[in-house]
C-alpha cells in the first residue's frame, strides 16, 4: 500500500468530531478503498482541553488555521471553520499557495468564491473538492459531476436545508404557527440560536449557486440568487394547501436555457405526487431533469456529524485514490460567465392568499383587477362570512408571467377592501 495521505483538519466541531470519529471506525475500510490509510497529522481548533473522544495528543495542535495550512506537514487540508471570509478563506489560500488539495464542507465560502478558488486549485495543480458543502451525506456533487456527466441538464430542485423542511413539516403535522415550530427547533438542535441563514434562504441560496454551477458550467453566481425565506408562511396556508392537493416546501430551484440560467430559493406550492412532497423533517432532497437519463431523485440527511463527516470522506477517500477532477466539471477558465433570468419572467401557477373586508363586490373588485392583467383563476376558497369584518380569501392562479403577477397584488393590496398585504406562494407542477 502506498504511503499514508496525511491530513490537517481545520475545525473540531460537530463535523470535525464526525470526522475523527469516522476515521477511527472506518479507517481500515476507507485505505483499502482508498488505496492509502488516512493519517491526521494536525488539527486547528479554539479550545485544546475539549474532550472531542479522540487521543489528539501525539497530532500537531495550532492555534491559526491559515498558519497550520502553512506550516504543517500534510497533503489535503480538511476545512470545517464555516464562514465566507476570515480564517476559512485564508487557509484555504495558503493551502493552495503550499501546495496542498482542500476538501471543504463551506458552501459560503464557495458560494461567494468558488471560481477563485477553483482557479487557485488548479494553478496549483491540486484538487478542491467539496461534496459536504451541499445535501450533506447525499453524494449530490459526484452524481452531477460524474454519473451525469454524459447528460445536458435542463433543471434541478430540491430541499436544500434540513431546518426549513423540518418546520415546515411540524406545522402541517401540528397545525402550529412558525414561531412556536423553530422556538422547538431551535430545543432540539436543529435550529441555530440565530435562524436567519436558514429560515430566511440564504443557506439553501449558497448551496443552489454551486449546484447550478455544476449543472449548467456557469460561474458560481450566488449575487443573483433570488432569496425568499419561510417566515411569512402561516398555518392556514398548510391547511388550504392540503385542501388543494399540495405541499409547501422551501426549494432552490434553478432552470434555463440558450438565454440564462434563473437560480431561485421560495417557498413552493408542489403536488403531492411529486418526489420532493413526501421528504419530511430535517431531509433533504434533490431532483434533476438530464436529456438522456431523464428524472434523477437523490433523498437523505442533509446535516448532522454523520452525513456530513460521511461526505468529507468521500472526498478524502477520492484524493487518496488519485481521482482528482476539476471543482465544477471542467477546468474553471472554461466555465461561462452566468447570465441571469430574472423573476419578471418566471412563468408558472400561483397560491395567493389576502384578508379581505366581507362586503358585496370585493371579489369582483379583485377579479377585474386579474382580468386587467389577463391572468385567470383556476379556483377561490372563502371561509365563513363575518359582514364587513376581515376574511381570508385564497385564489389559486393559472399560469402567468411573474411581471403580471406582481403588478396585480400591488393593485389588489392598493384596495380599501383588503386588509393586509396578500401573500403569494408559486406553485411549480413537478410530477403533475
Amino acid at each position: 500500500m502506498a504511503e499514508a495521505l496525511r491530513i490537517a483538519v481545520a475545525g473540531l466541531g460537530t463535523v470535525g468530531g464526525g470526522l475523527l470519529s469516522l476515521l477511527q471506525t472506518n479507517g481500515d475500510s476507507l485505505a483499502q478503498r482508498g488505496g492509502r490509510s488516512i493519517e491526521v497529522t494536525a488539527v486547528c481548533a479554539r479550545d485544546k482541553t475539549k474532550d472531542r473522544g479522540v487521543d489528539l495528543s501525539a497530532i500537531a495542535w495550532y492555534d491559526d488555521p491559515a498558519v497550520m495550512a502553512t506550516e504543517a506537514e500534510y497533503d489535503v487540508l480538511v476545512e470545517l471553520i464555516g464562514g465566507s471570509e476570515g480564517p476559512a478563506k485564508l487557509a484555504c489560500e495558503a493551502a493552495f499557495a503550499a501546495g496542498h488539495h482542500v476538501v471543504t464542507a463551506n458552501k459560503a465560502l464557495l458560494a461567494e468564491h468558488g471560481t477563485a478558488l477553483a482557479k487557485a486549485a488548479e494553478a496549483a495543480g491540486v484538487t478542491l473538492a467539496y461534496e459536504a458543502a451541499v445535501a450533506g451525506g447525499i453524494p449530490i456533487i459526484k452524481a452531477i459531476r460524474e454519473g451525469l456527466a454524459g447528460n445536458q441538464v435542463s433543471s434541478l430542485h430540491g430541499i436544500l436545508n434540513g431546518t426549513c423542511n423540518y418546520i415546515l413539516s411540524a406545522m402541517r403535522d401540528t397545525g402550529r404557527d412558525f414561531g412556536d415550530i423553530l422556538t422547538e427547533a431551535q430545543e432540539l438542535g436543529y435550529a441555530e440560536a440565530d435562524p436567519s441563514f436558514d429560515v430566511d434562504g440564504v443557506d439553501a441560496a449558497h448551496k443552489l449557486a454551486l449546484l447550478a454551477s455544476l449543472a449548467f458550467g456557469t460561474e458560481v453566481d450566488f449575487a443573483n440568487v433570488h432569496i425568499e425565506g419561510i417566515r411569512s408562511i402561516s398555518a392556514e396556508d398548510f391547511q388550504y394547501a392540503g385542501e388543494l392537493g399540495f405541499e409547501i416546501k422551501l426549494l432552490g430551484i434553478v432552470d434555463g436555457g440558450e438565454d440564462g440560467v434563473r437560480q431561485r430559493v421560495h417557498p413552493t406550492l408542489v403536488p403531492a405526487a411529486a418526489p420532493v412532497a413526501a421528504v419530511d423533517g430535517v431531509f433533504n432532497a434533490v431532483v434533476t431533469e438530464g436529456d438522456f437519463v431523464g428524472t434523477s431523485v437523490f433523498v437523505g440527511r442533509g446535516a448532522g456529524a454523520g452525513p456530513t463527516a460521511s461526505a468529507v470522506a468521500a472526498d478524502i477517500c477520492d484524493i487518496a485514490a488519485g481521482r482528482g477532477g476539476h471543482a465544477f466539471g471542467m477546468p474553471a477558465d472554461a466555465l461561462a460567465e452566468s447570465r441571469s433570468l430574472s423573476m419578471d419572467g418566471r412563468e408558472g401557477g400561483y397560491y395567493v392568499r389576502m384578508r379581505v373586508i366581507d362586503r358585496p363586490g370585493v371579489i369582483a373588485e379583485v377579479t377585474g383587477i386579474l382580468r386587467d392583467q389577463a391572468i385567470s383563476m383556476e379556483s377561490i376558497i372563502q371561509r365563513g362570512r363575518a359582514p364587513d369584518e376581515p376574511v381570508d380569501v385564497v385564489l389559486v392562479l393559472h399560469e402567468t408571467e411573474e411581471s403580471r403577477m406582481i403588478g396585480a397584488l400591488e393593485a389588489i393590496a392598493a384596495l380599501d377592501t383588503v386588509s393586509e398585504k396578500p401573500y403569494l406562494i408559486r406553485i411549480e407542477r413537478f410530477g403533475a
